[in-house]
């Protein structure tokens, strides 16, 4: 079970979908596992979960893509990889959008078949980059580059068609690079107006107009998210994953996302340094990418769910 720090009512988000309804019901008769087993050696980073009972996860090492049914647990590698690394994942309708981490890249997925639909160079080969995450607007996918003040767009055409190339958007403001990670985790706003990315050495978060001015969240004058990773939003709270402390802290929100109260922190024995987090059936999926742990093609990985705080 999970441990609390400050207990909290739990959130009530209604998932007005149909398709979603079915692994509900079958969970009550037949509990879905609560451990994902993954490949040895798979070094796993971001996951994403779309409405139908599938995980997907990226690997660091190759950028392999693999799907896991909730239901069983079994899964497979439905895409090989391009050598380097795919980090952060989002799902829209049946395309699965992938970071491409120092390889400096980003791709486009057909979830049902692995297929490429679409890759982008986002940063020139050689040059220092490190995609980290990606979030899915209604006009468009965001990456961040935790290397690099930008985001990089893909502005979605007519009934969501892929773009020609990639729009680099400067991060300006109170944004400021450091040593380390800066940009990680992204997602949107409350009220959907802006873009939120936490920055991971410095653990502040940050409000990112769509033109890329940053503005700080204000957290209070002795909170921060240091070794914030990926983030999940409902409603007006965000749950931000602090990797190497293995906890989500829980964020409530304004409607606009200028400032935020964190009201708890969530650890469980299973974690063991979880990076991203995904949403299914009333449960938190994680995938632990155990980066305190010398990796080996032997070393064993997992992702595990966790009842929502």
């Amino acid at each position: 079970m999970l441990r609390r720090t400050l207990a909290n009512a739990l959130l009530g988000t209604a998932l007005a979908v149909t398709v979603a309804a079915a692994p509900a019901e079958a969970a009550k008769s037949h509990p879905l596992p609560a451990t994902i087993t993954l490949p040895s050696g798979f070094q796993p980073e971001g996951i994403a979960i779309g409405t139908k009972p599938y995980a997907y996860f990226g690997s660091r090492v190759d950028g392999d893509i693999y799907r896991a049914d909730l239901r069983t647990g079994a899964g497979r590698t439905i895409s090989e990889g391009p050598g380097t690394a795919s980090l952060g994942l989002k799902i829209d309708k049946n395309r699965l959008f992938v970071a491409g981490g120092a390889g400096g890249d980003a791709r486009v997925l057909d979830v049902r078949t692995g297929e490429i639909l679409k890759s982008y160079r986002l940063q020139p080969v050689g040059a220092t980059a490190f995609i980290n995450d990606v979030i899915v607007t209604r006009d468009a996918a965001w990456f961040t580059d935790s290397r690099n003040a930008v985001l990089f767009k893909l502005p979605f055409g007519r009934h969501g068609a892929l773009p020609a190339e990639a729009v680099r958007v400067p991060i300006t403001g109170d944004f400021v690079l450091a040593e380390g990670n800066n940009a990680n985790g992204i997602s949107t706003t409350p009220d959907r107006r802006a873009l939120i990315i936490v920055q991971s050495n410095t653990g502040s978060l940050f409000r990112v107009s769509f033109s890329g001015v940053a503005t700080k969240i204000d957290l209070g004058l002795s909170e921060t998210l240091v070794n914030g990773d990926g983030l999940w939003l409902r409603g007006r709270t965000l749950y931000a994953v602090q990797n190497r402390l293995n906890v989500i802290a829980e964020v409530e929100l304004n409607r606009r996302g200028t400032a935020g109260t964190v009201v708890s922190r969530t650890s469980n024995p299973a974690f063991d340094v979880p990076t991203t987090i995904a949403e299914f059936g009333k449960r938190f999926y994680l995938p632990n990418a155990r980066f305190t742990t010398p990796p080996t093609p032997e070393t064993t990985y997992n992702a595990v769910a966790v009842p929502i705080p």
